[in-house]
């Protein structure tokens, strides 16, 4: 299952990061990720309301995404996490399938 995590650097990470530059968080985002047996697809620095990342990531259990974004939160890394669930294009097709066969066992309010 495909996730994306979206978060700022807390102050502690920034400075961090400005005593050693050439940190390479990557390392660090794929080693937890694979940890969960998952994979790291990729990762972005982001500049979206103070210095921050975008990861996205594929791992095995879902509940292994609040778990790893748990974990960084509570390093102190992080904080203002945003973690979304993304579905493939095969994922998509089999969500619209089950939609489609659930479609008339609903009945609106009032309908």
């Amino acid at each position: 299952m495909h996730f994306c995590m979206t978060a700022q650097y807390t102050p502690k990470s920034l400075n961090a990061i400005l005593e050693n530059p050439k940190t390479n968080r990557y390392e660090a985002a794929k080693k937890l990720v694979e940890g969960a047996g998952g994979k790291l697809i990729s990762m972005y620095s982001t500049a979206v309301n103070g210095p921050g990342v975008l990861v996205i990531f594929d791992v095995p259990d879902p509940n292994s995404a609040p778990a790893i974004s748990g974990i960084v939160v509570a390093t102190g890394a992080v904080h203002n996490v945003n973690l979304t669930r993304l579905w493939t294009q095969d994922e998509i097709t089999q969500v619209r399938q089950k939609a489609a066969q659930l479609r008339g066992s609903y009945t609106p309010p009032g309908g």
